[in-house]
């Protein structure tokens, strides 16, 4: 081929692209694959509006393939396409966090490729009322409408959600050049956080959203720097585990939750491969369990086999641990944008406010047209016969209008209002009746435009409708969120003997846990030299201990991995045991105690937070909890099963006694707490303790009020020696 005649090939192929493909790729990555702000595609608006549209967000179900049929009339991409789309859509399938079809029939399930949906003659559906915040005043101009495909019908561009649906709900979509992979998230921190950003652009999305929620549960690994740059800017890999159950009298570990982006098949298939490889040797069988009840995997395992270290194993080497690769692109404005979940909630937040907007302009539209109508009434109050003469006397029908306006002063629309009253109702009570409602029809109109103008009252409206949905739709997390690399999985207790015991700590943190058998044998205390005990509790083997350190971390331990000791003997030492931070001491050790009561704690600043235990439980065997307590001088704690009276001390010997009940209890661990001594110059808060410790008696020394200034001590009580939590 001559160099002329190449030159003229290439020429005819860009050519070619740039007529027939690039516009091929636009329509792809506008019109199929990626969502726009309301969470949906094309194909699923389409499909939920027909469905809307046929009644079925109130009605009873209805054949699947009467809805598919209904929908080509706005899609014509096919009817197994529909039903697919469809399908991913339904409750049954379990793809959706929040699905939006109420099902009956099989549906298949989004966890496994082999359990295939039936045809849509045998199956059922209708929308689910979650949809009514989907369609809340569609009719009211909330969105355009523009043509359907044959300029037939008109459908709307976007729906009116009145929630992030795009952050709720995942979503995927390979288009031409771009793809995209919104992960779910739940429905309760995403309306949080958006409230918390309407009040304040800058507010930290890490303190209301955990990190994704999935459909299928599993346990997610947090990485602060991932979430952050997902936060940010929509792109990142979270890592999902999947949980599991031993059951150590038969010897098999049942898998119950899988993660999202891998299948049954996909994780037998490569057990199998392992097993055959000679790779694995640590299981006799691989069973798939999974039926309409539910998923499950059974691993029957060897003799002898550590299941812990077997499930570690797997979740390195097959899809029982598997990543979740963000990559949030969606359609603004017709403009494919890749966002962070901030960035989206900003522009959810401009379309909601748009939204409403709309439908407020649309009621003081038909507000205006109704009181248009009553204005014209109400100047026929003045002479009603005066309107039955004209009436009367006009000769032609066509006529009564034009003299009805010249009559009273009245326009076309208002005359032709009066000219359809019926006669029966041509009396003074019937007007009177309607021109009451003038007044209060103004008053309407004027509210409304003044909410219309108003971007800071609307975002008030959407507040409360987050508020509302959360409470009325929202679920607690399927997916449970650790730190990258903690254990998942809990010792099976019910083979661990339990016993009380008492716990003893030193303040140079060394640990003891001793039998009452021992204690009675011999109870004085063994310290090293300069060492004194700091906290003392009443225990059992199979309780969990929380040790509070100076650097605001809290470490959990089972006190049945803490082996018993005589009081003779120092104890374990603690840096060496939970694997603190360099220069970290723990100044606070307590039992959990099932995690009832609350925990105080006292500042320097005279300050005392009261945190429910609550806040301290995690589902999984964490090791540590960071932010245990909030920021500030940390000057002692306790733990309170109940309320009851507490003492602070002040370094110029001023005590105040007061009671639990009157400081609120938080959930947040990070609370400041509230002011309950009050510090002059140069004085700070010393010591809390139970008013028993230290003093002979809490006469004189009760709070009147909170916050008080406090109460000299008594001769008697400033003896007592006083202990700091800190070495001075």
């Amino acid at each position: 081929m001559s160099e002329e005649k190449f030159s003229l090939s290439l020429e005819g192929i860009t050519e070619t692209l740039e007529k027939n493909y690039m516009p091929y790729a636009m329509s792809v990555i506008i019109s199929r694959a990626i969502p726009e702000i309301d969470g949906f595609k094309p194909s699923h608006r389409k499909l939920l509006y027909t469905m809307y549209k046929m009644g079925l967000l109130n009605g009873n179900r209805t054949k699947s393939a009467n809805v598919v049929g209904s929908t080509m009339k706005l899609n014509p991409h096919g009817d197994m396409a529909i039903y697919e789309t469809m399908v991913r859509l339904t409750e049954g399938h379990m793809a959706l966090l929040h699905p939006l079809v109420d099902s009956k029939g099989n549906f298949g399930r989004h966890y496994s490729s082999n359990m295939a949906f039936a045809a849509s003659r045998y199956t059922e559906v209708r929308l689910l009322p979650i949809c009514n915040e989907i369609f809340g005043d569609i009719d009211k101009d909330t969105v355009e409408f523009v043509d359907n495909y044959d300029g037939t019908m008109k459908e709307p561009s976007l729906l009116p959600t009145a929630f992030p649906n795009i952050l709720v709900n995942p979503n995927q979509g390979i288009a031409v050049g771009m793809a995209s992979n919104i992960a779910s998230f739940n429905l309760r921190e995403i309306c949080a956080a958006t409230t918390a950003l309407m009040k304040d652009k800058n507010a930290n999305l890490a303190e209301f959203i955990e990190g994704p929620d999935f459909s299928t549960g599993g346990f997610l690994l947090r990485n602060d720097e991932v979430m952050e740059k997902i936060f940010s800017t929509g792109t990142g890999s979270v890592k999902v585990r999947s949980k599991y159950n031993y059951d150590k009298k038969q010897n098999i570990i049942e898998i119950t939750e899988i993660p999202y982006s891998t299948t049954v098949e996909a994780i037998i298939d490569k057990l199998t491969e392992l097993i055959k490889g000679g790779k694995l040797r640590d299981l006799n069988d691989v069973r798939d369990e999974t039926d309409k009840s539910g998923l499950k995997i059974t691993l029957e395992l060897k003799r002898g086999v550590d299941p812990e270290k077997l499930m570690a194993r797997l979740y390195k080497q097959t899809p029982l641990e598997d990543s979740f690769s963000c990559n949030f692109n969606i359609l603004i404005n017709g403009e494919p944008k890749v966002l962070g979940v901030r960035d989206i909630l900003r522009h959810w937040i401009e379309f909601r406010t748009e939204c409403i907007r709309r439908m407020l302009n649309f009621d003081i539209a038909k507000k205006e047209a109704r009181l248009h109508l009553l204005e014209g009434l109400e100047k026929i109050l003045l002479d009603i016969d005066k309107a039955i003469y004209i009436v009367r006397n006009t000769p032609e029908d066509a006529m009564v209008v034009p003299n009805l306006m010249s009559g009273f002063g009245i326009d076309k629309i208002q005359a032709e209002f009066v000219a359809e009253i019926k006669l029966r109702n041509l009396n003074k009570e019937y007007i009177l009746k309607r021109t009451s409602e003038i007044e209060k029809l103004i008053e309407e109109i004027a509210d409304l435009k003044r909410t219309a103008e108003s971007d800071a009252r609307i975002r008030k409206l959407i507040a409360k409708q987050l508020e509302e949905i959360a409470k009325k739709y929202g679920a607690d997390r399927k997916t449970v969120v650790i730190d990258a690399g903690e254990e998942t999985v809990e010792p099976a207790e019910s083979f661990i003997e339990d016993y009380n015991v008492k716990v003893f700590m030193s303040r140079e943190n060394y640990f003891k846990k001793i039998t009452l058998v021992s204690l009675r044998a011999a109870s004085e205390q063994k310290f090293k030299e300069g060492d004194a005990l700091l906290c003392e509790a009443e225990a059992t083997n199979k309780m969990e201990m929380l040790f509070f350190s100076d650097k605001q971390n809290v470490y959990k331990m089972k006190l049945y991995d803490i082996p018993d000791t005589k009081a003779s003997a120092l104890g374990e030492y603690l840096p060496n045991l939970i694997g603190m931070e360099p220069d970290e001491k723990i100044i606070y050790a307590t039992p959990a105690y099932d995690f009832s009561g609350f925990m105080l704690f006292a500042f320097e600043s005279g300050k005392v937070a009261k945190v429910e235990m609550k806040g301290y439980e995690t589902k999984t065997n964490r090791k540590k909890l960071t932010n245990a307590y909030g920021k500030g001088k940390i000057i002692g704690m306790l733990y309170c099963k109940e309320e009851c009276q507490v003492a602070l001390f002040s370094n110029i010997d001023k005590c105040v006694v007061f009671n639990t009940k009157d400081i609120l209890t938080k959930s947040s661990r990070s609370s400041q707490g509230v002011q309950v001594m009050t510090m002059r110059r140069k004085s700070l808060l010393t010591r809390i303790e139970l008013p028993e410790v230290s003093l002979k008696s809490t006469d004189g020394y009760e709070a009147r009020t909170i916050p008080s200034s406090g109460y000299y001590l008594k001769d008697e009580d400033s003896s007592t020696v006083q202990t700091t939590l800190f070495d001075e």
